[in-house]
């Protein structure tokens, strides 16, 4: 890691003579370079290339976002187009796309990963704040390869300001603070971006939430896990053991409070950067401290004659909770080549330091700590006669240090190599793409003699047509190569985040896969149209599945490598119905679904349902208002130990009040969320018997931008 820093270093040193680094405009059109407005501010667009094959991509910014913040990265999403989250508490929430999770998601800030253990479990955070992202990008396709294989259910990408992208006249300030009633939430954050000197510019932001136990309705856990927990009381009771009965009788009956669910995390950052016309660099620092509490499944790992409920970690009587801080170090750069074959080169990195200790009370349990580095240089081609391009090498490391009694995993080195060309050729109204990777991958264990590598190869290739002016058909196809993550290969132990104890496989090749997506759009200005259908094929996907003994009164989940289909829709559609002086009335509709299946053993664990989504937005002058109903159905397609779901309809309401115009500083909102307040359930959550949704939520915010 010191060579990597040391080169790192030195190449941001020899690249800053040069005026260096400019990265891709995205608004407007999105392949356009940063550029030099009529102004004279020159202003730095955001990676990755808006190519064809990002077909799917879907962004949460703008008035949209600040009426969905949340405190974590999966329940903000949520609302996207096949975007569903993992939802295991407040303080711990990932999002899930087309069916998958875990490793098989890249969370990226600014085109770079989180540097952080969420990955490894449910449980983990990640490392996000919401209040200091105003755009997220969700991306799915082949395009993903850009990213490295391990994105090969997608990825999703959030844009902050942290590393300034242009050089204000004087100083800019952002202030946003909001409530959300449901578990009394608070936040507040800042953010200042100012001219230091001809080309300088330099950031500064802080944010700070706190959220207490979440509220629900009706009975906090499931109806089969109630049916649980008064079967052994009364067997306690039977046998003579009132106390006992007593409390499987109190967790039963629970209401209203979903117990340690409370959360709170602070953030501080700073920025600086050199902008120029012939390019730009730029450094930022952020510290991230989160404590969040993890609520357990009642009774788990406790049956009848074992005493006691069992209510927290393995029979820990204390509540169980997380404490998480990073610190992270990025760099952002471009130099600018001219008008020849490139248009420019472009650095990212960044560095990241984290910890979580997970705590039993006062008592430290299991800690997970260590530190990582990831990199990317990328080459961009100018557009000749239609043909462009992107092409670069991309490196990652981390150390992962686990020590605890109840470490799972043993402690772990990840490092990664890749080499990756993307390319597209426009002929008229048709374009053609093509996508290629090379992963060069390593999981080194030494406490267990454990070093393993992996070459993973990976391809896409893509085509468009547009006709008929406003419509556009696409397909693409994408052969993907996973390396198996260290937990998959290296488990072995009690995993309390999932209620197991989990067996890897050290001797798992990588998961491959073949698939791909067609879709018809149609963009006409008052109507909007977009479907989309997938499939992907995988030969050797990686499930954990019971394999029917017990440990430690805990079911064995095995680790197990065999074939799997996934396949499902998109769909999205939006008419402005009528429209006057100041106003207008839109209609929407949205709806998603996955069928995720292991071949010859049945449904893959925790994919979302049929999702359906409709709505009306009406714009009176300065105030939009949306009013939206949500329906989930019913998840009977369920894995070996899972319970059903049933299904649930929310209604949404949402105002959103710019006093000064829709360009003005000021932004008010007020949204009620689940106003029926049902009592409703994520088919994709580990703790879905046991941590419903939030009941009937109000939401206010302000935003002050100057």
């Amino acid at each position: 890691m010191t060579k990597l820093s040391t080169s790192l270093t030195a190449l941001a040193i020899a690249l800053a003579p040069a005026a260096a680094l400019a990265n891709e405009e995205q608004t407007g059109d999105p392949h356009q370079q940063a550029h030099k407005e009529d102004d004279g501010i020159v202003v730095v667009g955001h990676p990755p290339v808006d190519f064809a094959l990002l077909s799917s991509t879907s962004t949460l910014e703008g008035d949209k976002l600040l009426i969905n913040r949340r405190g974590q990265l999966g329940e903000t999403l949520a609302v996207l187009p096949g975007v569903s989250s993992t939802s295991f508490t407040p303080g711990a929430s990932r999002p899930i796309l087309r069916g998958f999770d875990g490793d098989r998601i890249r969370v990226l800030t600014d085109g770079i990963g989180a540097i952080d253990a969420s990955s490894v479990s449910a449980d983990h955070a990640v490392v996000f704040d919401s209040l200091t992202v105003d755009h997220i990008d969700v991306l799915h396709g082949p395009a993903v390869l850009l990213f490295g294989g391990q994105a090969i259910g997608g990825a999703v990408n959030a844009l902050d300001k942290r590393i300034p992208r242009s050089v204000p006249e004087g100083i800019n300030v952002t202030a946003l603070g909001g409530y959300g009633s449901t578990a009394n939430e608070r936040s507040a954050s800042g953010a200042a971006q100012f001219r230091l000197a001809d080309r300088w510019a330099a950031h500064i932001d802080a944010s700070w939430r706190k959220s207490d136990d979440l509220k629900v309705l009706g009975f906090v856990n499931s109806p089969a896990l109630r049916d649980y927990l008064l079967d052994e009381a009364a067997e306690y009771r039977a046998d003579g053991e009132p106390e006992e009965a007593e409390e499987y009788e109190e967790l039963a009956n629970l209401t209203g409070k979903v117990p340690n669910t409370a959360a709170r995390s602070t953030t501080f950052g700073a920025g600086l950067a050199f902008i120029d016309e012939g390019g730009n660099l730029g450094i930022s620092i952020q510290r991230q401290d989160m404590r969040y509490g993890l609520p357990m499944r009642p009774g788990a790992g406790h049956g009848h004659g074992h005493g006691g409920h069992g209510g927290g970690h393995g029979g820990h009587d204390e509540d169980v909770s997380i404490d998480l801080d990073q610190t992270r170090v990025d760099l952002r750069g471009a130099v600018e080549l001219g008008e020849g074959l490139f248009d420019s080169i472009q650095i990212r990195g960044a560095f990241g330091d984290y910890q979580h200790i997970e705590f039993e009370g006062d008592e430290v349990g299991t800690t997970f700590s260590g530190s990582g580095v990831e990199t990317r240089l990328d080459l961009v081609q100018n557009e000749k006669n239609g043909w462009r391009g992107r092409s670069g090498v991309q490196y990652f490391t981390r150390k992962l240090n686990i020590v605890g009694a109840e470490a799972f995993a043993p402690s772990n080195d990840v490092s990664r190599f890749g080499v990756f060309t993307l390319q597209s050729l426009r002929l008229g109204q048709v374009e053609l793409e093509a996508a290629g990777r090379y992963e060069r991958a390593n999981v080194r264990a030494n406490s267990v003699s454990f070093n393993k590598s992996f070459d993973l190869w990976s391809g896409a290739l893509g085509a468009s047509w547009r006709f008929a002016q406003d419509w556009k058909l696409g397909a693409s196809f994408i052969r993907g190569a996973r390396a198996p993550a260290p937990e998959e290969l290296l488990s072995d132990g009690l995993h309390i985040a999932t209620q197991a104890y989990e067996v890897g496989n050290p001797t798992f090749r990588p998961e491959t896969s073949k698939g791909g997506e067609v879709y018809l759009k149609y963009d006409g200005g008052a109507v909007n149209l977009a479907l989309t259908g997938y499939l992907t094929d995988f030969d050797s996907f990686i499930a954990a599945l019971p394999n029917g003994d017990e440990e430690d009164g805990f079911p064995v989940f095995e680790y197990t490598q065999g074939k799997a289909r996934f396949q499902g829709f998109e769909a999205s559609a939006s008419a402005r119905v009528m429209q006057w002086t100041g106003g207008s009335l839109t209609i929407d509709a949205q709806a998603d679904y996955t069928h995720a299946q292991l071949k010859g053993v049945g449904p893959v664990p925790r994919i979302p349902p049929l999702r359906l989504r409709g709505g009306a937005e009406l714009e009176l002058g300065n105030v939009h208002l949306r009013g939206e109903v949500e329906h989930n159905d019913a998840q009977d397609r369920v894995a070996g130990f899972e319970t059903p779901v049933d299904g649930f309809t929310m209604v949404n309401l949402s105002a959103v009040w710019h006093p000064m115009g829709d360009d003005g500083p000021l932004t008010f909102t007020l949204a009620g969320n689940n106003l029926f307040n049902v009592s409703a359930r994520r088919a994709a959550s580990f703790t879905r018997d046991f941590v419903p949704l939030a009941g009937r939520d109000i939401r206010v915010s302000a935003k002050l931008a100057f």
